[in-house]
């Protein structure tokens, strides 16, 4: 029977790949301990959750929350990234953390329930976080409303101006 730390284990590696709206599994083999422990740092002050784990574990919780395709990443040093957060945040840390040292060595990514080639990491990485596509998005949308605001605000201008010019002339007139 396995130990109970296990099954607490698995239960918590299955929550997170279940809530999690993206993981990251990486090969962490190579990072000292300082490097682990800035990284570490770097991925918690994003609410990044990065757990280092057996890889039988990591297979029986990816199969409990019906995540297929992973068993073949999961073999040697192996530690996985899971946010519920903006994926492209966890991307940039884990790709520019060490690209001197070419570690962690990203394996495979998943997003929104498909699985990518850890290769692919630096163009998530290099999209800006959601709030900046946010923002992009609604100065995208409001650019032609805020044009036409101003041509009917000069067009109105130009009507009151007249129509100031004929009640002066009336005025004069009168």
């Amino acid at each position: 029977m396995p130990r109970q730390e296990k099954i607490d284990a698995v239960s918590e590696y299955g929550k997170l790949f279940k809530e999690s709206e993206s993981f990251f599994i990486t090969d962490y083999q190579g990072l000292n301990v300082e490097d682990m422990t800035a990284l570490r740092k770097s991925l918690r002050e994003n609410n990044i959750r990065y757990l280092i784990g057996k890889n039988t574990l990591f297979r029986l919780a990816a199969k409990e929350a019906e995540i297929e395709g992973l068993d073949e990443h999961l073999s040697g040093p192996t530690a996985v990234a899971f946010t519920s957060d903006d994926p492209a945040v966890a991307a940039k840390i884990l790709n520019d953390s060490f690209k001197d040292k070419d570690l962690p060595v990203m394996r495979v990514f998943a997003l929104d329930e498909k699985l990518f080639d850890g290769k692919e990491i630096g163009r998530l990485a290099d999209l800006p976080p959601k709030d900046v596509l946010y923002a992009q998005l609604a100065a995208a949308v409001g650019a032609p409303l805020t044009n036409l605001c101003g041509a009917l605000q000069g067009i109105f201008r130009k009507l009151i101006g007249t129509l100031q010019a004929v009640e002066d002339q009336k005025k004069e007139q009168g």
